[in-house]
């Protein structure tokens, strides 16, 4: 036994170290250096020559910087609100529920996450100028629509996935037993099967999140004339140069998704630790 231990014992393999720290500076090394050209006190990202915030000013005073950062963060919630019930009832329903084409079904669910992003975005684009052509000129933020429903069509089989995984673990007889004591099929819902989802549903919540934050090529499509992300953006200002203002405002989107990763690692393990109290 001991010896079997020390074979699974990989942290102690030379070789298997000299990868993982390869893999872990091939990951990590952009981003740190991002973030330090962010502060380079010149307009040449490839040659440093001091220390300076004034870029994280100018970011700040960008206006059509701080709109597009804006409108990405208002997709990126209301997407991951719409994604997050419609994946969990998707979820659910496929769990719970045996109906004539169901795998066909489930497959629809998953086409979304293996179409490639430019036939996602070319049949979106087709889908609003042509089957449900959206108004022009809106007022904000009615105008970002084209851009919510798009997100929400490849986000939620994403939380569909996560859903089910959990639901997997789930012992139906805890819902039996509440529908035995008088509650209704939707208290039984809420009250016993929606705290067992709770890590799954912070999961799938914090992924519709940045899939939505991040994605460019179907947002580059479904946004109007009128509409900028900060993806677009970023994208029509790194066409000419990489300036460190674009570094900065980087810099702030990804300590903000750093902030949000751990706030819902902090909030799955307290969940956790609730229900290992409960056992």
């Amino acid at each position: 036994m001991k010896r079997d231990s020390n074979l699974l014992d990989y942290a102690r393999r030379p070789v298997m170290l000299l990868w993982l720290t390869l893999v872990g500076l091939f990951l990590y090394v952009p981003l740190v250096v991002l973030v330090v050209f962010s502060f380079n006190d010149s307009r040449r990202t490839s040659v440093w020559k001091g220390f300076t915030l004034d870029w994280y000013g100018r970011a700040f005073g960008n206006a059509e910087l701080l709109l597009a950062f804006g409108n990405s963060l208002t997709i990126a919630a209301v997407s991951m609100l719409l994604s997050l019930v419609l994946g969990t009832l998707a979820a659910i329903a496929l769990w719970r529920f045996r109906f004539p084409g169901r795998p066909l079904v489930d497959g629809a669910f998953a086409l979304p996450i293996v179409v490639p992003e430019i036939c996602m975005g070319v049949a979106m684009l087709i889908f609003f100028a042509r089957v449900m052509p959206w108004p022009q000129d809106l007022p904000w933020p009615l105008n970002l629509g084209p851009i919510i429903i798009a997100h929400v069509a490849f986000s939620f089989p994403f939380v569909a996935v996560v859903v089910r995984a959990r639901l997997a673990s789930f012992n139906r007889e805890q819902e039996e037993a509440a529908r035995d004591l008088g509650a209704s099929q939707w208290r039984a819902l809420w009250d016993v099967v929606v705290p067992h989802l709770r890590p799954s549903l912070i999961a799938g919540a914090l992924l519709a999140f940045t899939l939505s934050l991040d994605d460019f090529v179907i947002t580059f499509f479904t946004a109007g004339p009128d509409t900028v992300t900060f993806p677009v953006k970023v994208y029509s200002m790194v066409r000419f140069s990489v300036t460190p203002e674009v570094n900065a405002i980087s810099t702030i989107l990804l300590l903000l998704t750093v902030i949000l990763t751990f706030m819902a690692l902090r909030i799955q393990a307290r969940v956790t630790a609730a229900e290992a109290r409960k056992l």
